[in-house]
């Protein structure tokens, strides 16, 4: 592991990728129409598909401009020049092949596949539910060999949902069932589940963090979104599976 300079060091690159990942999202959520008409009536700009982006957007600027911040109040404008420099010379290949660069890897190559893959194509609520499990059992509930056998199941899924996605055996598939993928999904979280389970469930802390990380990355996404969904009107990017069912309960007739 290494050193607290060390870490504070890397978190100063780490966020300013995030601040830099949060202010593409805002760009290219300004993009989308903030007010327009519908039917001669004009929406409101807080029914705008824009605004999840843009919230999204402003709290990965906002966290990585904090984890920048704390990170430069501890190590200074030497050890600021000491990541630049680090950046810019040979030293920095040599670091991206150690073993500890994979959890830079892991972290990019999640949100490639969650923001490529199955924001555009898989129901909201299921794909955020993927990706935070994921996240969560990889750097909070063990160590670096079990992040390493976590990485490998994600490369796996992610690769799986690819290939379902952009494959023409997908496209077959999803004629018969617009909800193909996300039964794909469901399937993979359950299979994740009992691996996680089964990976380390020997002490009770681990239990408590793996119940944890079930409630919360079940939780967050379920509020986030019901909040937008149903009281913001806002669009979700994908409204597949969960969503109907959603829908059929909140617009159903039991609460007239």
């Amino acid at each position: 592991m290494m050193d607290k300079d060390k870490l504070r060091k890397a978190d100063l690159f780490s966020g300013v990728l995030i601040v830099l990942l949060g202010l593409f999202i805002i760009s290219q959520a300004v993009k989308m129409p903030m007010k327009d008409s519908w039917g001669g009536v004009m929406n409101v700009w807080y029914v705008s598909p824009a605004l999840f982006p843009l919230f999204v957007g402003a709290m990965l600027a906002f966290l990585g401009g904090s984890l920048v911040l704390i990170a430069f109040g501890n190590v200074g404008k030497q050890g600021f020049r000491e990541v630049i420099g680090f950046l810019t010379g040979e030293k920095c290949i040599s670091f991206l092949r150690q073993p500890e660069s994979l959890r830079f890897y892991a972290i990019v190559f999640n949100l490639l596949v969650f923001v490529f893959v199955m924001i555009p194509h898989i129901d909201f609520f299921l794909a955020a539910i993927l990706f935070l499990l994921v996240l969560f059992c990889m750097f909070y509930f063990g160590d670096h060999a079990h992040m390493k056998r976590v990485f490998r199941f994600s490369v796996f899924t992610g690769l799986l949902l690819s290939l379902f996605q952009f494959s023409p055996l997908g496209s077959t598939i999803s004629k018969f069932s617009n909800s193909a993928g996300d039964w794909l999904v469901v399937v993979i979280i359950c299979i994740f589940v009992l691996f996680i389970r089964k990976e380390g469930m020997a002490q009770p802390e681990q239990k408590k963090k793996f119940h944890l990380c079930i409630i919360i990355a079940v939780v967050a996404p379920l509020l986030i979104g019901i909040i937008f969904k149903y009281f913001l009107l806002v669009p979700l990017p994908h409204e597949g599976l969960i969503i109907r069912l959603l829908d059929s309960i909140f617009y159903s007739d039991l609460w007239s």
